[in-house]
C-alpha cells in the first residue's frame, strides 16, 4: 500500500506518528483490553483500522442516533467564539467536526488528527477545510499554546496512557482554553448499571458478529468495564493542570462529559 499516496490524495501531513511507525507489525491478542502500553497502541489502531468501513453506521447504532446531540452539548460547553483555533484529538471519521466548524465559523482553524490512517482519511468528508495529521494524543504533534479549546470523542478510553494524554492536551492549549473529552462511563445507579452491564455486553458483540469485526465490539464493552472512574478521570486531569474541572452525564450515566480550564 502506497501510504505517501494516500496521505498526498486526502490532504494528511504526516506528524510525529509516520509512516514507518504505522507500518509496525500488528499486535495479536484474544483479549485486547487487557493489552497495556505499546501493545495496547498497536492493538488499538489495529482494531480501529478494521472498522473504519463501518464506525459511523455502528456508531449510529449503538448510540441511537444521539452522539451528534452530544457533542454539539460538549461544543457548547466550549464557549468558543467565530475565528478560535479547535483540535480534534483521536479525531478518528471527524464526527466533531461539524459542531465545531459551527461554532468557529468559516474564518476558525479546524485541526484533528488521529494515529489510524483509515479511519482519518473519513474525516474529511466531515469537513474539507480542516488540518487532518497523523498524531498520537500521548505525544501530540502541536507547539504549546495552539488552540483555545482541544476536544476527544470516545479516545481517552483507547490512549496507553490517560496522564500523558490530558498533559499534552493541557499543554497545547492557550491560557483560558477549554479542554473536553466525551467517553463511556458506568452508571452510578446500580439497577442502571447491571442492566446496561448486561445489554451493553451482550448486543455489541452482537453487531460486531453482523458486521464481522467481533474482536473490536467485544473490546468496547470489557475496556468499558476497566475504564477510569469519573473521579480518576477528574483527578488525572488535576494532575495535568487543569481547574474548574466538572462532569456531565448523558444516556442515564453510560456517557460521561469531562470538562476542564487551563488557567
Amino acid at each position: 500500500m502506497n501510504f505517501q499516496k494516500i496521505l498526498k490524495v486526502h490532504n494528511i501531513v504526516e506528524a510525529r506518528v509516520g509512516i514507518k511507525e504505522w507500518m509496525v507489525p500488528s499486535a495479536s491478542t484474544d483479549r485486547p483490553w487487557l493489552a497495556e502500553g505499546e501493545e495496547k497502541r498497536l492493538l488499538v489502531r489495529q482494531m480501529f483500522a478494521e472498522i473504519a468501513p463501518t464506525y459511523d453506521v455502528c456508531n449510529s447504532i449503538m448510540s441511537l442516533r444521539l452522539h451528534a446531540r452530544w457533542r454539539r452539548a460538549a461544543v457548547r460547553a466550549l464557549n468558543l467564539k467565530k475565528g478560535a483555533r479547535v483540535l480534534d484529538a483521536c479525531c478518528g471519521t471527524g464526527d466533531f467536526f461539524p459542531p465545531l466548524r459551527e461554532a468557529i465559523g468559516p474564518t476558525g482553524k479546524l485541526f484533528g488528527f488521529d494515529f489510524c490512517l483509515p479511519m482519518l482519511t473519513r474525516s474529511a468528508l466531515k469537513d474539507q477545510s480542516s488540518f487532518r495529521g497523523l498524531g498520537d494524543a500521548c505525544r501530540s504533534p502541536y507547539q504549546d499554546g495552539s488552540f483555545d479549546a482541544v476536544t476527544v470523542g470516545w479516545g481517552i478510553r483507547n490512549v496507553p496512557d490517560i496522564d500523558a494524554a490530558h498533559r499534552e492536551a493541557f499543554r497545547t492549549l492557550k491560557s483560558g482554553g477549554r479542554f473536553v473529552s466525551i467517553d463511556m462511563a458506568r452508571p452510578k445507579n446500580p439497577v442502571i448499571r447491571a442492566s446496561s452491564h448486561f445489554i451493553f455486553g451482550n448486543l455489541v458483540p452482537l453487531l460486531g458478529k453482523l458486521f464481522r469485526v467481533e474482536r473490536a465490539y467485544k473490546y468496547l464493552p470489557e475496556s468499558t468495564e476497566r475504564f477510569m472512574t469519573r473521579e480518576q478521570l477528574s483527578e488525572s486531569m488535576g494532575k495535568a493542570g487543569f481547574v474548574e474541572i466538572s462532569t456531565k452525564d448523558f444516556f442515564m450515566g453510560t456517557i460521561c462529559m469531562h470538562l476542564g480550564v487551563k488557567p
